[in-house]
């Protein structure tokens, strides 16, 4: 059986009503409803005197207060990988588990490789200093839309980009989860080559190219194939089978009927709270 979850639009509708109500209901009813400290612009890595990098070679992180042991989810930003913001995190941000979203450097200013390693200095950051603030390094998840989806896949599956900070993907993220990210070779990338968009390749800096059966639990979002950009669907359709050909034992796709490719980022927030949270609970019971 083809392994998808399609959201109806109307049943998405009651599950948001229901999310929204159920949050109010434990605000009203908590002790202590819990508090976020929100830290802007800390720089993730050393930039010399390249003042382009050091604009934006920077994260945010939103944290629960007096907490110890929580889960974060490190976040990258889409936009084509030229152009979009860190600051868009309102669904995700809040909800039990701290958010780390980080900008990169964009093209045409640099090449897609700039943006892949500006996201691993970002991870390995996280990885370092989270604790600090009171999360457990050992509880990272990440993720990111369109251009940040594709950011996440790459991190994911290739080690290269990881090795340098001596960080391995595999046992460091709890999961992967990409939202409408490029399966295939990133078009911008394919612009630098001198392709069209719609000239699909598949070579090294494509996640489809490093799909394998040891790396973490990867959870695939996809909006309308209907509604999606540029054959998005299709592409993770693709990349979730070649998971299923290797023997990866946990990757799973999730389409959501009825939105497009930015819209499924809603639907999508439900999903991946749910999950982290769910995840919390069963660490806890440990």
């Amino acid at each position: 059986m083809f392994n998808q979850i399609i959201i109806q639009p109307v049943l998405m509708k009651r599950i948001l009503f229901f999310a929204l109500l159920l949050s109010g209901t434990t605000s009203l009813f908590a002790a202590r409803p819990t508090e976020y400290e929100k830290i802007t612009d800390i720089p993730y890595r050393e930039t010399g005197k390249d003042s382009y990098a050091d604009s934006l070679c920077r994260l945010d992180i939103i944290y629960p207060k007096d907490q110890k042991g929580y889960s974060t989810m490190i976040w990258f930003h889409g936009g084509s990988l030229k152009g979009g913001t860190k600051s868009k995190v309102a669904g995700l941000a809040e909800k039990g588990f701290a958010v780390v979203s980080a900008d990169y450097r964009l093209s045409p200013r640099v090449e897609v490789t700039d943006c892949i390693e500006d996201a691993a200095a970002a991870v390995a950051w996280v990885v370092r200093h989270i604790a600090e603030y009171g999360g457990d390094p050992k509880r990272l998840f990440i993720g990111g839309h369109s251009a940040g989806g594709y950011l996440t896949s790459m991190l994911g599956l290739d080690k290269r980009w990881l090795a340098p900070y001596g960080i391995d993907p595999d046992t460091t993220f709890v999961m992967l989860i990409p939202y409408s990210g490029q399966a295939i070779t990133h078009f911008t990338r394919r612009w630098e080559m001198g392709m069209p968009r719609t000239q699909p390749l598949i070579d090294d800096l494509a996640p489809l190219y490093h799909v394998r059966p040891d790396c973490a639990p990867i959870l695939i979002l996809s909006g309308d194939r209907e509604l999606e950009l540029l054959g998005r669907y299709e592409e993770n359709a693709y990349f979730w089978r070649m998971f299923q050909l290797v023997g990866h034992p946990n990757a799973k796709i999730y389409e959501f009927d009825g939105f497009s490719h930015g819209q499924m980022q809603v639907p999508g927030h439900l999903i991946t709270t749910r999950l982290i949270n769910d995840y919390d609970k069963q660490q806890a019971t440990k």
